[in-house]
């Protein structure tokens, strides 16, 4: 078996930058451990997988540890591949996912996605967070991840994180933030326990860094970057319910994962 393979840089317009994501293009799903499989081979922070089902598309997305409930950038990633590479016309798109339907609009280079906003609760700083950071916050909530708050860019370019430390945490990750220089706020993202040591550009973390940063400086229209050693801009904006996070994509390679004598 031949399977359609990408991988993208999300978050960037440039290669070599961003956050670079698989993209599988399946006619249906394959077994979940060869998926799991090809998402540790693949040794990327995520792989997509995308089924069509007529008028939307199926989306998984796997970590080489394991499957995740919802990951920005290889959203991103695969809507990219489908509209510049599969000639998909619309101006949006949908997929059904664990975090239930999910839309892409494009407009020019960007692609915006509609995702639900998390937003996370103050909580008690958890045994292990200031050891693991190098570094005590000075605020710390909880949603699916940690938020630990900041007071400066610098102070969160500055950590140096012990992963195996923040790995024994109760989340799937930490995020770290602070206001910005050049942009409204940063942030980096630490996932260890997930096989993602540091994530370069994180979309799924923003569903919570944007409804925070909406609150505290009173304003809907964002400007975010994720200051990883490859680095990404996102453009955000708070909806309620819901959030928008934009960016750009661009295709690394193209392929074929040859599956033989697995399926």
């Amino acid at each position: 078996m031949s399977i359609p393979y990408y991988q993208v840089d999300a978050f960037t317009g440039s290669l070599f930058a961003g956050n670079p994501a698989g993209v599988a293009i399946l006619s249906e799903w394959l077994a979940d451990d060869v998926m799991q499989s090809i998402a540790a081979e693949n040794n990327l922070a995520e792989t997509a997988f995308v089924v069509s089902r007529g008028a939307s598309f199926d989306l998984r997305w796997f970590t080489p540890e394991m499957e995740v409930d919802l990951c920005g950038h290889a959203t991103l990633a695969a809507a990219h591949v489908l509209f510049t590479h599969l000639g998909y016309r619309n101006v949006s798109m949908e997929f059904q996912t664990r975090s239930g339907l999910l839309a892409v609009t494009r407009s020019e280079s960007l692609l915006t996605l509609d995702f639900p906003s998390r937003p996370a609760l103050p909580c008690e700083t958890p045994a292990g967070l200031v050891e693991g950071l190098g570094s005590e916050p000075l605020e710390v909530y909880k949603s699916r991840d940690y938020l630990a708050v900041f007071e400066s860019e610098e102070a969160v370019r500055g950590l140096r994180p012990k992963m195996d430390v923040l790995a024994k945490l109760p989340s799937l990750g930490i995020i770290v933030t602070a206001p910005g220089h050049a942009c409204d706020f940063v942030s980096r993202f630490f996932a260890p326990a997930a096989g993602v040591p540091e994530d370069p550009v994180t979309g799924s973390a923003h569903c919570t860094l944007i409804p925070y940063w909406a609150k505290r400086l009173k304003r809907s229209q964002l400007q975010a970057l994720q200051v990883s050693k490859r680095g990404g801009e996102l453009f955000c904006a708070e909806r309620g319910e819901r959030v928008a996070i934009s960016g750009r994509a661009v295709t690394y390679s193209t392929g074929f994962l040859h599956l033989v004598g697995i399926v």
